[in-house]
């Protein structure tokens, strides 16, 4: 039970990090536009934390999913994991990335949070 604990605590914390990279960053090179030069990110930043993400956001739901057996948590994985996967890797412009991104991490964190109350429950029984 602690393992599933910390990787759903993991995981929905690389989510928010990832939400708060996603709009933090924008905001603040628009304010800041003498430091957009500074920051700016990597062409392939979002792939390589996608890549990250999405399978240990897998392994963190499915591992819940089999003590709980609840289909709720992983519905709402399979829509962020699939922003995220799409926004990283087939979004045709920045703010469509951006957006699928954001959309995906609040998703991927409500999955997390979802399946770590599932499991809570589960145990509690």
């Amino acid at each position: 039970m602690q393992r599933q604990t910390w990787l759903d605590g993991a995981a929905a914390s690389v989510s928010l990090l990832c939400l708060v990279h996603c709009l933090a960053l924008p905001l603040l090179i628009a304010a800041l536009p003498a430091l957009s030069q500074v920051l700016a990110v990597p062409e392939g930043f979002h792939r390589g934390v996608a890549l990250i993400a999405l399978p240990a956001s897998s392994v963190a739901l499915l591992s819940g999913f089999r003590r709980h057996r609840s289909a709720r948590a992983l519905a709402l994985a399979v829509l962020g994991l699939g922003a995220i996967g799409w926004g990283a890797f087939g979004a045709q412009s920045a703010s469509a990335e951006l957006v699928a991104t954001v959309i995906g991490s609040v998703l991927v964190s409500a999955a997390h949070v979802v399946n770590w109350a599932l499991a809570q429950a589960r145990a509690r029984h």
